[in-house]
């Protein structure tokens, strides 16, 4: 795919047809020592916000798959100048958006909500399209929630495409009638341009990435318990490095958790607290996972996390408050529960059916294909752990790359390995993923920025 803007050509890792499949075999135990490419919240956030933002940044270890190659093309087309040189980025931001524009999220339902927030409340008009990976995506909350602070939006029955039209919006305190980090994001951006801000409610803490770099960039923002109070103010830009994307250590971690033998240390990965679930999960069933080295940079911690593999896994159980925080990973345990000795039960994740596929149908059928006892429920799934996968079978994961990761890991501890179809739909979060893990014991030993 390559994008054209400001007479520059962008080249980004091609899509593979459909057809084509990615053979990942049975694997010898995982060692050494692995980088983890820039976090997509993070990359997402930082590439909006210093396009608004008063100066120039500079972004380094960006994260540049599809989705965020999304929200790049949109802040270009908002007014902002957008240098790329390998992973860093160079951002000035915009001096007021553009009007009028019509602006392709592509796939990208964090681009989505949190743009349409930002032009509600900077009082322009725009058409915010995208592709079929948008289709399973919902977004009245979003819509329902900005048009009641007088926002003018409308949506295709609740769906992209979305239409934005100018509007002076009034500020508001907003209850998150559901855990969402993107809705949350979306309304911080409106109350940059709110006259009386707004202060916004969660009774299940979700991701803090904005209002930490909020917070960083000098935003008129306090916090508190369940709280988060934003005032009309001017970004600042700074200059940042993007942590490793812990979702994407994650495939790597459970991995390195069921294949005997294995010991692998993980580079400069983000630890956020709100997102360190699946380090908790892994050692309370008997992983043995540490946390090294930690440091801090422009408020997010970052660490080294070293990953031995489990002599043997006990069965979990993931429900509540403890499911918004592992939602992305929440596929890969469940190849985990596989080799759990027990039941192992996920609840309280009906989230994971409206991602770029229903996660909960998909991940189940696919891992039946592959031998497991696995059932989906309402909002989650129920495995009966045995401790070996059979393996052997060719499978769709259909648009989904955390599905089509999650089969990776499953088919490297199994008997006969998998087939994946569609294997460069990962790059919408980890363009290489293939590449390290297909030769994981030869890659992942080079230690390389």
């Amino acid at each position: 795919m390559a994008l054209t803007t400001n007479g520059e050509i962008i080249k980004t890792p091609p899509r593979q047809p459909v057809g084509e499949a990615c053979r990942i075999k049975s694997l010898p135990p995982l060692t050494g020592v692995i980088r983890i490419p820039g976090d997509k919240a993070i990359t997402h956030r930082a590439v909006i916000f210093s396009s608004i933002a008063q100066g120039t940044a500079r972004i380094t270890n960006a994260l540049l798959g599809y989705d965020c190659m999304a929200s790049i093309e949109c802040m270009r087309r908002l007014g902002a100048k957008i240098d790329i040189n390998g992973n860093t980025l160079t951002v000035t931001g915009a001096k007021g958006l553009k009007n009028n524009q019509r602006l392709n999220v592509g796939d990208s339902g964090t681009t989505l909500r949190l743009l349409t927030g930002l032009i509600a409340g900077a009082g322009v008009s725009a058409v915010l399209e995208g592709g079929d990976g948008l289709k399973n995506r919902p977004m009245e909350q979003v819509v329902e929630t900005l048009n009641g602070m007088g926002a003018r939006i409308t949506s295709a029955d609740g769906f992209a495409p979305i239409t934005v039209k100018a509007s002076q919006m009034r500020g508001a305190e907003v209850y998150l009638p559901v855990a969402g980090a993107q809705l949350k994001g979306a309304l911080m951006l409106a109350a940059l341009n709110v006259r009386s801000g707004i202060t916004i409610y969660e009774d299940t803490p979700t991701r803090d990435h904005s209002e930490i770099m909020f917070e960083e960039m000098s935003a008129d923002i306090t916090r508190g318990p369940g709280r988060v109070t934003v005032r009309p103010s001017v970004l600042k830009s700074l200059n940042m490095k993007i942590p490793g994307d812990l979702s994407g250590a994650a495939y790597f971690m459970a991995a390195a958790t069921i294949i005997p033998g294995s010991h692998v240390v993980l580079r400069n990965v983000g630890v956020n607290p709100a997102r360190t679930g699946i380090i908790d999960i892994i050692n309370s069933c008997g992983g043995r996972i540490d946390v090294l080295n930690e440091s801090m940079h422009r408020g997010e911690p970052v660490a080294d996390i070293m990953v031995e593999s489990a002599p043997k896994i006990k069965p979990f159980n993931i429900s509540g408050a403890l499911a918004p925080r592992i939602i992305d990973e929440l596929p890969v345990l469940a190849v985990m529960a596989c080799f759990a000795d027990g039941e192992s039960n996920i609840s309280g994740a009906s989230e994971l059916r409206h991602k770029e596929s229903d996660r909960i149908t998909n991940t189940v059928a696919a891992l039946k294909m592959m031998g497991a006892r696995i059932e989906e429920t309402g909002d989650g799934m129920r495995i009966w752990g045995g401790g070996v996968l059979n393996g052997g079978a060719r499978i769709d994961p259909r648009g989904d790359h955390r599905v089509a990761m999650t089969l990776a890991v499953a088919g490297a501890a199994s008997l006969e390995g998998v087939e994946i179809l569609n294997p460069g739909i990962v790059g919408k979060s980890y363009p290489d993923f293939f590449k390290i893990f297909s030769g994981a014991k030869e890659d992942a030993g080079r230690d390389g920025d």
